[in-house]
């Protein structure tokens, strides 16, 4: 994990896509557990093509950052203020559909001030909950069946977003994805320090990190396709062969149709489509007995010491 690296000459949004694609590489040798776990990313084929798909309003519905917010909340880990932070913002987002710099500094504080001092293995374990609870049911059916296209064309399917990599992992796992490129927080000996490695994996950021990723594996990101919903990921769109355009802003919707790139609108019937969740988990949800019990229980996390 390049937990040493610091900004240099490159910038922090370059060290936010190189510590990206480094934490994908390091993930590389890990032995996945469970039966919803995918592959080991080392098992494909270095040179086969990749469909990049951001996550927040292009595979999920709002913003990812949100819906963890809520389920830290309903296990009364996160405060009622900090809580309406988050919902002012996502509201903001869905009105104007473009993500507002003040709203993503502000989450970005939030989350690094509540994962300093706590375990790596800790929030891994909150965050596989609470998407389970939360976040499942938010994946756009839409979205899914592009997924599904790519993987029975026999191509790999990245997430490349700016929600943290333990998250944007867990939904890669549970998708049944082949990797996931997030937002790397700063660790020293499994413990969060509070502090990111460059920066949010946004903007720019999100094209160093296929850059990076595209060096390490010889791709050719010309064979490569991207899905994202903001014009701020035109960096990310125009590095690859086969941009497109999934419930874009205006400004991307603009710039798409100039350039001829496909759009795709899922938010005219709200479809969502739960995902990967466990069936026993399930069936409790659909009940509603089991999220009852899980927003009344308090869940504290260890607070461990800072090296």
């Amino acid at each position: 994990m390049p937990r040493h690296l610091r900004p240099d000459d490159k910038g922090r949004a370059a060290l936010a896509g190189e510590a990206a694609a480094a934490a994908a590489e390091h993930r590389r040798g890990r032995t996945a557990a469970g039966p919803a776990a995918a592959p080991p990313l080392a098992a494909a084929p270095p040179a086969r093509p990749i469909a990049f798909f951001d996550v927040d309003n292009t595979l999920m519905r709002g913003a990812s950052i949100y819906h963890f917010a809520r389920g830290l909340a309903a296990r009364d880990l996160f405060t009622t203020r900090d809580l309406l932070r988050f919902a002012w913002g996502q509201m903001v987002f869905r009105i104007s559909g473009q993500e507002q710099p003040e709203h993503i500094n502000a989450a970005r504080e939030a989350a690094l001030a509540f994962v300093a001092g706590h375990g790596v293995d800790d929030l891994v374990a909150l965050c596989e909950e609470i998407y389970d609870d939360t976040m499942s049911s938010r994946i756009w059916e839409g979205a899914h069946r592009l997924v599904r296209r790519h993987l029975g064309a026999g191509q790999r399917v990245w997430l490349v977003t700016a929600t943290p990599v333990e998250l944007a992992d867990i939904i890669r796992r549970r998708l049944g994805l082949d990797g996931a490129l997030g937002t790397v927080a700063e660790t020293v000996d499994g413990v969060y320090t509070g502090r990111l490695v460059g920066d949010l994996l946004h903007g720019p950021a999100k094209a160093s990190a296929i850059t990076a990723l595209a060096r390490r594996e010889n791709l050719d990101l010309a064979a490569c396709t991207a899905y994202s919903d903001s014009s701020n990921d035109l960096p990310l769109l125009n590095l690859v062969g086969h941009p497109n355009a999934v419930n874009p802003d205006d400004e991307l919707r603009a710039h798409a149709a100039a350039n001829g790139w496909p759009v795709h609108e899922f938010r005219r019937h709200r479809t969502t489509l739960r995902v990967g969740v466990p069936a026993a988990v399930a069936g409790a949800v659909a009940g509603g007995v089991a999220v009852g019990m899980l927003r009344r229980r308090a869940l504290r996390l260890p607070v461990r010491p800072r090296p």
